[in-house]
């Protein structure tokens, strides 16, 4: 068996890091991000790279950190609604932006890892999105032609993880890290839980060890969440 255990986020990365890269960032918000990776290629102060990713962080947690350091050259996303750092780089044309609906953002991800160079739909037919793609007619329909994505690197966190690199997520991390999982040259996770070989439940595993190629228990994971918006809880009336 090919040995895939790393001690740490640095270790797992030693030799993959390169200016000018395409990462791939598995998450949806700042659930399920692969944090100490993240933390790691800051340490590394790899720049020039392109960050295929949901999101990017908020200011000072997640991707947000790779902003503050000046190391993303280009974001492919859906979703940059949370951080300040972005608009004003974006704005101020320090930043490339390659903005996706984000079902075709999940799509282009899972086509690139399962060999699909192209694929069409409708959604974006007739907005922004569309401008200076090939358009083509379906039964009576214009579809929109959107390229598969594929990334030098891919980083993705998953609950538990084994010597073999098999993964299981848990609930919201589900949504982009199986599918970037596939898509990378190279595929790196960390888990909050890394069982021997065989311990997995054959069953519950989402991405098979054969796309994992490096894979550590993460040391920490703050786990926040963008927004917290509570409301007092009623008072119970006496019985």
């Amino acid at each position: 068996m090919v040995q895939k255990i790393y001690r740490d986020a640095a270790e797992a990365l030693a030799g993959l890091l390169q200016d000018g890269m395409t990462i791939m960032s598995g998450g949806f918000g700042l659930c399920g991000i692969p944090e100490n990776l993240i933390g790691a290629i800051r340490d590394a102060r790899t720049s020039d790279l392109t960050v295929i990713s949901n999101n990017c962080g908020i200011d000072g947690f997640g991707l947000g950190l790779l902003l503050e350091g000046g190391q993303i050259r280009k974001m492919v996303s859906s979703y940059v609604g949370e951080n300040k750092l972005f608009e004003q780089l974006y704005l101020s044309g320090k930043l490339e932006l390659e903005f996706n609906p984000q079902g075709t953002l999940a799509e282009r991800i899972r086509a690139g890892g399962a060999g699909i160079p192209a694929f069409f739909t409708k959604t974006g037919v007739g907005t922004l999105v569309a401008d200076g793609k090939e358009l083509r007619d379906f039964d009576g329909e214009t579809y929109v032609m959107e390229r598969g994505l594929i990334a030098d690197l891919a980083i993705v966190k998953a609950w538990k993880g084994d010597a073999e690199g098999n993964l299981v997520y848990r609930k919201t991390a589900r949504n982009f890290n199986p599918m970037m999982a596939t898509a990378g040259r190279v595929t790196v996770a960390e888990v909050e839980i890394l069982a021997a070989a065989g311990d997995l439940d054959k069953d519950a595993i989402h991405t098979p060890g054969i796309f994992v190629d490096r894979i550590f228990q993460g040391a920490h994971f703050e786990k926040r969440i963008e927004r917290v918006t509570t409301r007092a809880r009623p008072e119970k009336e006496a019985v």
